[in-house]
């Protein structure tokens, strides 16, 4: 009997791995490809690949189009090879037009993980224009048509719903992402804070410049912060220039009032980052909103204690009170910087409880966020679609 052919399309793949979408995409593939009779085939944004993955450019009458439209002409040029596969997942509003146009075509499965949701992302206006439209416009259509939808969180789900009230609840199923805590555990390495010049007890944020990950309410919070307690930010890949420049300036004006500001602007090895992570004292994620937060589960398989808002999926991540705290986050900007500081400058002073904090978010992480649990339900989901 012939594999089960799985064609996985996504825009990020290696080495153009940026966000939490990506890592999951990696690591299912991963998951996936260990499963007996079970074939999964790649096919990403990014040009020609030498991984045996199949990698599309942009069609070269729409590389100087707006992005969004850009992202469109790929996905016909990706479904236009998808004829010979069982099945077709996708990841983002970039891929769903693929997956979904080449179920049309050759009247195969498509399904789409949820990894964020465009109407709730309305600041990527900034980022595209008008194309804001059509990348809202491609996951509406991609999503309603879609045999399942795979949410990445029970938060998730629910806005799914809310979003699309056109789709059917029964094929919305709720599969968490994971982390592999092989990957990420903790790694005692001062020499990593000696060649950036980290000294002193420190918190920690990791992610993308975009508004989404509340970057901005942190650096403003931190103003009020005792100036013994350092800052560590992993941040680079502004979505567009407005945010990149607000950080840039909050993070200019902090430096001018203290000498522990660290920004370290591009994208850590593994080791580094691990290093970074499994010596600070706290894990900062501010988000406004975040479908799961896989940057959440990472920190807290470094045993790293986790300050996070409450919002999307990220209170199924984080146990409140035991591997870290919430902060709500309800639109006023004032209040959530204020809630941000009160919590940073209470914990900092409690390292013993941060530890404890620590070791519980490893042992979560291990117990219920594995990715070969994610595999075995996605598994279970194909097998679903295709009876």
């Amino acid at each position: 009997m012939d594999d089960l052919r799985i064609a996985m399309v996504t825009k990020e793949w290696p080495p153009q791995v940026y966000g939490g979408a990506g890592v999951h995409v990696v690591e299912l593939t991963q998951a996936l490809r260990t499963v007996q009779g079970v074939a999964v085939d790649v096919h990403c944004f990014g040009g020609a690949r030498s991984d045996g993955a199949f990698g599309y450019e942009t069609p070269l009458e729409l590389a100087g189009a707006n992005p969004a439209l850009a992202a469109i002409g790929t996905d016909l040029a990706i479904a236009q090879n998808l004829g010979g596969v069982d099945l077709v997942h996708s990841h983002t509003w970039y891929a769903n037009m693929a997956g979904h146009t080449a179920s049309l075509l050759y009247g195969i499965p498509h399904i789409v993980s949820a990894h964020s949701l465009e109407p709730l992302r309305p600041w990527k206006a900034e980022q595209l224009g008008g194309g804001y439209k059509i990348s809202s416009w491609a996951e509406k259509t991609a999503y309603e048509a879609a045999a399942a939808i795979i949410a990445v969180s029970d938060g998730m789900r629910a806005d799914v719903l809310a979003a699309y009230p056109a789709v059917d609840p029964a094929k919305v199923h709720t599969i968490r992402n994971g982390v592999d805590i092989s990957k990420f555990s903790p790694n005692i390495n001062p020499s990593v804070l000696e060649k950036y010049g980290i000294t002193g007890p420190y918190a920690t944020f990791v992610g993308r410049i975009t508004r989404q990950k509340g970057l901005a309410h942190l650096l403003r919070a931190w103003k009020d912060v005792p100036d013994q307690y350092g800052l560590v930010l992993c941040a680079g890949s502004p979505d567009e220039a407005g945010i990149g420049e607000e950080v840039a300036r909050l993070i200019e004006e902090l430096q001018s009032q203290r000498k522990n500001i660290w920004w370290i602007k591009d994208m850590l090895p593994h080791e580094e980052l691990t290093a970074v992570l499994s010596q600070a004292e706290l894990f900062l994620c501010p988000s406004i909103y975040e479908p799961l937060g896989i940057v959440n589960l990472e920190a807290m398989g470094c045993e790293l204690a986790v300050l996070a808002s409450r919002v999307g999926g990220i209170p199924e991540v984080v146990d409140h009170l035991k591997t870290g705290e919430l902060v709500d986050y309800t639109g006023d900007a004032s209040a959530f910087e204020s809630a941000l500081t009160e919590a940073i400058t209470r914990l900092m002073a409690q390292p013993e409880l941060l530890t404890s904090y620590g070791r519980a978010g490893r042992v979560r992480a291990q117990q219920h966020f594995g990715w070969d649990a994610v595999a075995k339900a996605t598994m279970a989901l194909y097998r679903s679609v295709l009876r």
